[in-house]
């Protein structure tokens, strides 16, 4: 395993590329299903759109337990099979209510990997790396935005009306796949000192990984883990630093319009002047931005830092949501907007989508790293839930509140994204090259 961490990591993380293809899928079943279905904006927004942000809710409020008592390996395990029922019941539901519940299932799965694989992964690495690796999970979820957009627009019109049923269904597949080579990969060695105290697997497995020096990681995880002999509850006094970062961050992150814009990148476009042919393909545009530009978080992460890429994300963001508010306020054109949502779509993937989850992973300490995961996640995605909820009913094209100034929304994420400014140049610290165990002492945890 030596010259496999990386290959560990990889597989850990492909859980992110499944969150990414099972939560974008949807956009290029929306317009198909809301036909089909004929529902009301109220219902198709909370059954159909938003239905896996809430089992994500679910899966991130109450995954933290099982990833604690379990094991980081087996619920890994279960999340695959998890996106493997939702996506082969999804693809083959008859009625909108099985379709939700399927979502649903996959939703789950899509909270609780936003747990395990970003602890997991964070567990097993070494400072030094500890940022590119964990950053590959966001990396796998924008490589699965990408492919989950191709997929739609590769697919439109190959099932005839039921080209739907096919975007969504293929999903099994890496699912499969991702079941299976998770059962290569070893336990976390910390989870096995701070929850079964087995030293001697512990200090194999980091060997085997390439860890110099495995005995001192060892004892500096023991003293660490020590002075959480009587195991103290996450929310108390003692946590109260990391639990406001890990809130901030997730808060801030959905407050950006990611989510919105992801799962409504047709919709949108449309509204901006692109046919419906056109708008599906341009999501893939959308995608691919996404996807280089995560590659530049990737490379800078642990080189100018978590801090760095903050900093220079949140002056993205200003400048590209103020200028698509301009542009569906001015009616500039669907090239400047696409321009300005594409810079938007940049600036996120190299600051918060690259850092958040690593950063989550850094700052709590190992007897609760889990379950400050599950926090920060559950945060995370009761925002993006309510988000995708209410969507419809503003841009509803009859009786939506916003429906004739979509440019309000954007300009209100704008807004957001100045406060985030303020607050990383003020509460944000550093964690680019610090071990996990000097994390919980920089935090005054320990």
């Amino acid at each position: 395993m030596r010259n496999n961490i990386f290959f560990i990591a990889l597989v850990a993380a492909m859980a992110g590329f499944l969150f990414g293809f099972d939560t974008v899928v949807i956009s290029g079943a929306n317009l198909p299903i809301k036909q089909l279905w004929n529902t009301s904006p109220w219902f198709h927004g909370f059954f159909i759109m938003s239905m896996a942000l809430w089992g994500t809710v679910i899966g991130a409020l109450f995954g933290g337990k099982p990833t604690e008592k379990y094991g980081r390996k087996k619920v890994l395990f279960w999340i695959g099979v998890l996106y493997t029922i939702s996506a082969a019941g999804s693809a083959l539901a008859p009625d909108p209510y099985s379709f939700s519940f399927f979502r649903f299932i996959g939703g789950v799965g899509v909270g609780v990997s936003s747990i395990a694989a970003p602890t997991y992964i964070a567990e097993i690495a070494t400072s030094r790396i500890r940022g590119r690796l964990v950053a590959m999970y966001q990396f796998n979820i924008v490589f699965g935005i990408l492919i989950a957009f191709i997929s739609n627009y590769l697919l439109q019109g190959f099932g005839g009306a039921n080209d739907w049923r096919w975007m969504l269904g293929v999903e099994a597949i890496p699912a499969i796949l991702y079941t299976v080579l998770v059962l290569r990969v070893p336990e976390s060695p910390r989870w096995l000192i701070s929850q079964h105290d087995d030293a001697k697997a512990a200090e194999q497995i980091l060997t085997d990984l390439g860890t110099e020096n495995a005995k001192e990681e060892i004892a500096a995880i023991q003293a660490s883990t020590g002075h959480e002999v009587h195991h103290e509850p996450l929310f108390s006094k003692k946590y109260i630093k990391p639990i406001l970062l890990a809130f901030f961050i997730a808060f801030f992150n959905q407050l950006s319009g990611i989510n919105f814009i992801l799962y409504y990148a047709p919709e949108i476009l449309e509204r901006a002047g692109l046919a419906a042919k056109d708008s599906l393909f341009n999501s893939i545009a959308i995608g691919g931005i996404n996807l280089i530009f995560t590659f530049v978080g990737l490379y800078l992460i642990d080189r100018t830092g978590r801090k760095n890429l903050m900093i220079i994300g949140s002056l993205g963001y200003m400048l590209s949501l103020s200028m698509v508010a301009y542009a569906f306020y001015a009616q500039a054109g669907a090239a400047f907007t696409m321009s300005f949502l594409l810079m938007f779509i940049a600036s996120h993937a190299m600051g918060q989508g690259a850092v958040i989850w690593v950063f989550i992973s850094e700052i709590f300490p190992n007897n609760v790293r889990a379950l400050g995961q599950s926090f920060g996640a559950s945060v995370h995605w009761v925002f993006a839930a309510l988000i995708t909820l209410l969507t419809p009913v503003f841009l509803d094209q009859s009786k939506g509140l916003l429906r004739n100034d979509p440019w309000i929304i954007f300009a209100f994420f704008a807004g957001m994204m100045t406060l985030q400014l303020i607050w990383v140049l003020t509460k944000f610290p550093e964690t680019k090259g610090v071990s996990l165990e000097d994390i919980q002492r920089k935090l005054g945890i320990s």
